[in-house]
């Protein structure tokens, strides 16, 4: 079941992205700063978290409306608990994702990874859902690790 993530989530949350490689162990200051944010309501109504729960919190995304633009999102993280990774989770997120922000009016949605090797599988998630590589800024993260951005069309739904 996806539903909204809610502030009972935030152990369950941190413990996620430090199982799935986003954030190193001690390291998620950064990660419950925005959840602190999103759910005191300072980031504003366009700030999304959601989760997946299967009796337990499997996975999550966050997404928001980029500022100054129309219609233009960012996912900004996604995350499966890697024990139940290829099994679909991750692309019911993104898809649940995209109606949301086409509920929304959003007309595009960006997805930020790296370009290392080891970045090929979450690459290929991407494309699989639908996504193409839209720009490539060398050297971003860090010397030899290229940002690679992906975009998807969205369909506006009214």
């Amino acid at each position: 079941m996806i539903r909204p993530t809610t502030p009972d989530d935030m152990n369950d949350l941190l413990a996620l992205a430090v199982a799935a490689g986003i954030a190193e162990e001690g390291e998620t200051q950064e990660l419950e700063g925005v959840l602190a944010e999103y759910f005191d309501g300072s980031l504003g109504p366009d700030h999304v978290w959601i989760t997946d729960d299967d009796n337990g919190l499997m996975g999550v995304a966050y997404f928001a409306a980029e500022r100054m633009t129309e219609g233009t999102w960012n996912l900004y993280m996604i995350a499966i608990d890697p024990k139940r990774q290829r099994q679909g989770r991750g692309t019911e997120l993104v898809r649940y994702a995209e109606a949301e922000i086409a509920k929304r009016g959003g007309r595009i949605l960006l997805i930020e990874t790296s370009g290392l090797p080891e970045f090929e599988t979450t690459c290929a998630f991407y494309r699989k859902c639908g996504y193409s590589e839209e720009a490539r800024i060398r050297e971003f993260w860090k010397a030899g690790d290229d940002k690679i951005v992906y975009r998807k069309a969205l369909a506006i739904q009214s």
